[in-house]
Parts: structure tokens; sequence; C-alpha cells
């Protein structure tokens, strides 16, 4: 019950931030859009840490001195992967005219869709991960760790839940419609934290290369586009104070749950 509920807890979050649609008159200001692009950079990094790599590194700790080798391959491998799925998927960023990725003739808001997913592959693989390594019995990963990080991800599913749905209405779409794709885009976040956990089996004897995994590919996410977005133009300090008061809550929610 519990695991379920766990994979569950993301997707509600991308789904209320979509449900800003039928609230909001408008599209986010730039001021309110970066501090939430920030605070979203901010709770992936620290999830990346608190919850991801440090699990990783002590799950090793028999390796002696090269305990920060399966936290660094799963690392460089999670990056790797993201930076090679940004070259063949089709998407199109927030506030950008040019699609990446292969060239094709999608509509623009499929696209918009496609980024976020990329997004939330790693997100849904890294709650997934962290519960089956607590349904296998892991003494390095906690129930209340777990959740804690499910958590974490649906406070930054928010906003882009919300940055999806509010500017396909803007352009015409309607409300029920640029609901249903902000709500499609967390979709493959529970189903990749399922896939992970009914593959425990396989996964546990490398679990941390995997954890690590998953914070090399948030990691990727962050550097590569929410903190770009959140940068330029005005109101750039408050995509950094964003940034603060998410990674404040991310590690204070990952310690104090645990």
């Amino acid at each position: 019950m519990y695991i379920t509920l766990g994979i569950l807890i993301p997707f509600i979050g991308t789904t209320l931030g979509a449900a800003c649609v039928f609230f909001l008159k408008n599209e986010i200001k730039p001021l309110v859009q970066k501090s939430l692009l920030g605070f979203a950079s901010g709770v992936m990094v620290a999830a990346s840490v608190w919850s991801l790599l440090i699990p990783a590194i002590d799950m090793s700790e028999e390796m002696g001195r090269f305990a920060f080798l399966p936290a660094a391959v799963g690392f460089v491998l999670g990056i790797l992967f993201l930076l090679l799925m940004d070259r063949i998927i089709p998407h199109l960023h927030l506030n950008s005219r040019e699609p990446e990725g292969r060239k094709s003739s999608l509509q623009k808001s499929t696209m918009l869709v496609l980024a976020v997913t990329l997004h939330n592959i790693p997100e849904g693989m890294a709650v997934g991960v962290v519960f089956a390594g607590l349904y296998s019995n892991q003494s390095d990963i906690t129930l209340a760790g777990a959740i804690a990080l499910a958590i974490g991800i649906a406070i930054q599913n928010f906003p882009e839940g919300a940055i999806i749905s509010l500017p396909l209405k803007s352009e015409g779409s309607s409300k029920s419609k640029a609901f249903a794709h902000g709500m499609i885009s967390g979709i493959v976040e529970p189903i990749a934290a399922a896939i992970t956990i009914l593959l425990s089996s396989i996964i546990i004897p490398i679990l941390p290369y995997l954890l690590a995994f998953a914070a090399g590919a948030m990691i990727y996410v962050v550097v590569e586009e929410l903190l770009p977005e959140a940068s330029t133009g005005e109101h750039s300090n408050t995509a950094t104070i964003g940034f603060a008061l998410g990674f404040l809550i991310m590690m204070i929610l990952d310690v104090a749950l645990s």
C-alpha cells in the first residue's frame, strides 16, 4: 500500500500543478515562473545528494576507499543517458522557439509535453529505485526517506504541471485539454517507478549504481534546462532565492524524516 502511494505522490504533484489552468486566468508571470524553476532545481539537487548519492556511497562502504566508485560510475551513466535522450527525442522547452532533438513535424504542445517527460523519466526511476531498495530491506533506505524523496519530487512537479497547462490555454486550447496535457506529462513517473520496482530482483545487486544513475540524470536536467531557463533575462535573482529555498526544504525533509 505504501509503495503504491509513494510512487503516485509525484504524479499527484504534476496533476495539481496542471489543475492551475482552472483557477488562473493567464500564464504564470515571469517573476513567479523563474522562482518556481529555481525552486524545482533546488529540490532536485538536494534530492540527488541526500536521497540518492549519499545512500549509494553508504551501500558501497565495504569497498573501503573505493566506495565512491559505484556512485561515480552511475552518476556519469545518468548524465550520458539524458544527453542521448536530449539528442534523440524531439522536444521544445518553454520560451524556446527552436525544438531540440531529431527534426519532427509534431505539434508544439506535444513537444512541450515531451520536454517535461524527459525530466520525469529519471525522477520516476529515482522513486522506483528507492522503493525497490526499501522493499528489499536495504538498511540504508528508510520508509520516511523514500516518502521524503517522493514528496520533494512532487513539490517540484507542481510548477512543471502549471508551466505546461497555462501556456497551452493562453494559446487557444480548452482548459480541459490544457489540463490533460499537463497531467499526461507526469504519467511517465509512476510507470517508470512501477517498472523499476517490478525488476527489483535484478536491480538490488546494482542498486548503488542505479541510485547514482538517477542522480546524474536529474542533475543533467537541472544544469542543462531548468537553471538556464530560470537565469536568463530579468529577475534571475528570484531564481537563486527559489533554488536556495527548494534545496533547504528538500534537505530538511530528507534528514528530518529519515
